[in-house]
């Protein structure tokens, strides 16, 4: 099955950093939502039209393999992949890369269920599966 693929670049900031002064590892977390907010800005459907429709997107899974820690002030590029959702459900994955040597620093995954404002699981909406599917035959 044929993927969609955004990438961003981030700066990494001293705040990111832990005493050892590589990247705390919680952060790859928030880089992966970073990743995904911009892949979904890309395709058009910010996430946050997708609140503003009652629609949210809870991570139910998350999974990171960290492979070497990034630094202070590299640039690395976070690339995220998405398959056509299965149901109600949908997989994100992650693979960040050190800018400069293009190493890979972490690989990982995320799941979603779609969810209405009451937390109830709902079917993905159908322009949200539209757009997914023409990107998918496109890419």
């Amino acid at each position: 099955m044929k993927l969609i693929e955004g990438k961003i670049k981030i700066r990494v900031s001293y705040a990111d950093t832990d005493q050892m002064g590589v990247v705390y590892y919680a952060r790859y977390l928030e880089y992966f939502e970073r990743g995904r907010n911009e892949l979904f800005r890309e395709l058009g459907l910010p996430y946050r039209e997708l609140e503003n429709r009652g629609i949210m997107l809870p991570v139910i899974e998350a999974h990171c393999e960290y492979k070497r820690g990034a630094r202070y002030d590299e640039i690395i590029t976070v690339k995220t992949f998405l398959k056509k959702p299965q149901g109600a459900k949908i997989r994100m994955d992650y693979e960040i890369l050190e800018e400069k040597s293009k190493k890979v620093i972490v690989t990982g995954y995320t799941v979603h269920t779609f969810v209405n404002t009451q937390r109830k699981a709902i079917k993905p909406p159908k322009g949200f599966m539209k757009l997914i599917s023409k990107e998918v035959k496109n890419g």
